[in-house]
């Protein structure tokens, strides 16, 4: 049986590795993409990977996963964001995910500034600066 003394700083120890900072450590391959752009991304099954877009929280930027892809290809794991949060500061958002069985799939991310929750533009300054940025991706066999 375990002493009380030692359980005690075990859990504080595994606590520890939980707090601040992103949820997921390691992004794998990062593919970074834009509002209007629509990239070509190659992968093997069993590669993480994430798709990287800026994001400017003080003009509003927020990006969104559209929808999930074909689980059976890629699997979503978490949305991140590194970077500021100050004004006019920049940063970037990361959607990763793990590449499975071969296939193609598009993943479609939309950045909606200053929308509501039914993500609909308020008005036209708002329609003009919302947008997606478009990832084809393609999973091989792994080697």
């Amino acid at each position: 049986m375990m002493r009380r003394t030692a359980v005690v700083p075990l859990l504080a120890l595994l606590l520890s590795g939980c707090a601040g900072g992103a949820a997921v450590s390691d992004f794998g391959t990062v593919v970074k993409g834009a509002k209007g752009a629509t990239v070509q991304v190659r992968l093997r099954s069993g590669q993480r990977f994430s798709l990287a877009v800026p994001e400017n929280p003080s003009a509003g930027d927020k990006w969104d996963l559209l929808a999930l892809p074909d689980a059976k290809i890629a699997s979503f794991i978490s949305a991140e964001r590194e970077g500021g949060d100050a004004a006019g500061g920049g940063r970037t958002a990361y959607f990763v995910f793990h590449a499975k069985l071969p296939g193609s799939t598009e993943i479609r991310l939309r950045n909606c500034p200053r929308c509501g929750p039914d993500k609909v533009p308020a008005d036209e300054e708002a329609r003009r600066r919302s947008g997606e940025a478009i990832f084809a991706v393609t999973v091989s066999p792994a080697r």
